[in-house]
Formats: C-alpha cells, structure tokens, sequence
C-alpha cells in the first residue's frame, strides 16, 4: 500500500477553503468551574462585599446632590450631613440624646422580655396555662400598638413612663409568640427520651424543652429590639425634651434635613449594633446547632 501525501501548496488551499460540509474546530476556552469561581469570590474579604451596596448608594447620593438632581431642601448631600453630625458631637447634644434613648430603649426592652416570656413559659408549659393566657394574648396583639399612645398618655401621663410602655408593649408580643412557638416546636421524641432517661418535669423544662426553645428565643429576641428602636420612634413623639426623637421634631420645625438624616443614621447604627450583639449571643448559645450558612 502506498501513501500519497498532498503537495504543499494543495494542503495550504484546504486550509483556507475547507471542503464543504467539513467542520472547523473552534478555538476552545479553558472552562472554570463554578466551585473556583465561588472560591475567587470568597477571597475577597467578607466586609469588602457587604460594604459595596452602602458605598454605591452613597455615590449615587453624592452625584445626585453635586448635580442639582437632589436639592438642599428636600435632602442634604452627604458631606453636608457629615459636617452637621460632627457639629452634633462637638456640642455634646447627640451624645446626650444617644444616652437617653438607649435607656429608654433598655428600660422598656427588659419589662417586655420579662413579661412576655413568663407569658409564653406559663401558655407553652402547660395546656391550662394556653387556656388562660394565649387567647388575651392573641386578642390584645392584634391592636395595634401604636394606636395606643393616646391611651398610655391618660394613664401615665407625658413624661417617660408612656415612652417606656410602649417599647415594652411591642417587645412582649414579639417574644411571647416565638418563645411559644420554640417550647411547643420541641420535638416530642425528646420529650419521650428524657423521660426513659429518668427525668421529673422541671429536669425536662431544663435540660429539653428549654434548650429546644432557646432557637425560636434568640429570634425573638431580634424581632423585639427591631420593634424597639421603632416604638421608640414614636415614643419620643410623645412630648419628649430629650433624645434623638427630640432632635429630630426641632430639626423638622426648622427644616434642618442634615440633622433628621443624622438622627436616622444613629437609628440605625443602634439598631444594627444591638443586632450584632444579639447573632454573636447566637454564635456562642447555639454552637450545637448546625445551620446552612451559604454557599
């Protein structure tokens, strides 16, 4: 058998002009998987990523601003705010105004979580317990809470016990519900263990039904202290002479938008911090707990 081999200058015009109906091999990209993207992504510090949306949104406010779009009257540029917080700071008025709401906020935060957790102990632990409490309890959630101010004015009067009250109303309702919700989730296999274990009733509580509730607990507990800085929002609406609700109603008379947006920044801020502390508090109580964290 022989083999013949095409000229050159034959091979060269096939490779320019293919026969038809033969295929060309394209050029092939190297394909990266999905798993080394992801851990690309992950290189980057975790801080840098969830400060991209807050850092965008303020360029965009910044651009907005500097070109006319946003006017002074109806919102402040960020380096008008910036300045109007340093002044704040300065004078020692929103350090001031910091201290007082966050007792306000602490106050009412511990008599709501006292009180609607004993309230949901008493309905989860026992059925006469859910007969006597739950129903008042569901009846009196589902006014709301807010409404209630003119009321909490009659009864305790315009000084700091109305304020006071109306963070603790909201606190309550939020922690009653998920703690009632976390005893009665626990799973009645545990129960059951416990008792071949050998357990009386209170070793139960302790050492199951507790530690089961203690998820459903720490949740509530976040719902509440977002229902706190809320009701302390219009808590301090309520004839207050001091705090950041104050601030802000005497920058609202003068049309001060920089210092509003100053006292909504420190809303926030506090409100983000005690939300820190409370997933911390869940790192460290539920380290037996695992959870799906992403990927």
């Amino acid at each position: 058998m022989t083999i013949s081999h095409a000229p050159p200058d034959l091979a060269a015009g096939l490779e320019k002009n293919p026969a038809p109906g033969s295929r060309t091999s394209p050029g092939l990209e190297p394909i990266v998987p999905a798993s080394v993207r992801r851990a690309r992504l992950r290189s980057v510090p975790r801080w840098l990523r969830r400060t991209v949306g807050p850092l965008l949104l303020l360029a965009l406010w910044q651009v907005f601003s500097a070109t006319g779009v946003l006017h002074p009257d109806v919102l402040a540029s960020p380096g008008t705010i910036a300045r109007a917080g340093g002044d704040l700071i300065a004078d020692g008025s929103l350090p001031a105004a910091m201290g007082v709401s966050l007792q306000r906020v602490a106050v009412g935060l511990v008599l709501g979580g006292a009180v609607g957790t004993v309230l949901a102990l008493v309905s989860g632990l026992s059925r006469l317990g859910e007969d006597l409490v739950d129903a008042t309890v569901q009846m009196l959630r589902t006014v709301p809470w807010v409404g209630l101010i003119p009321l909490f004015i009659i009864w305790l009067g315009i000084g700091e016990a109305p304020k006071v009250a109306l963070i603790a109303l909201g606190v309550a309702f939020h922690l009653y519900l998920n703690v009632y919700a976390g005893i009665r989730g626990v799973d009645a296999q545990l129960i059951e263990a416990g008792e071949s274990l050998g357990l009386n009733r209170w070793g139960l509580v302790r050492h199951v039904v507790l530690p089961g509730a203690l998820p459903g607990a720490m949740t509530g507990l976040r719902y509440s202290l977002a229902t706190a800085w809320l009701a302390l929002v219009f808590s301090e609406s309520i004839n207050a002479d001091a705090g950041i609700g104050f601030l802000m109603n005497q920058a609202r008379e003068f049309f001060r938008t920089d210092v509003i947006v100053v006292c909504l920044v420190v809303y926030a801020f506090l409100g983000l911090t005690a939300d820190v502390i409370v997933r911390t508090l869940e790192r460290l109580l539920l380290q037996w707990r695992p959870t799906f964290t992403g990927q």
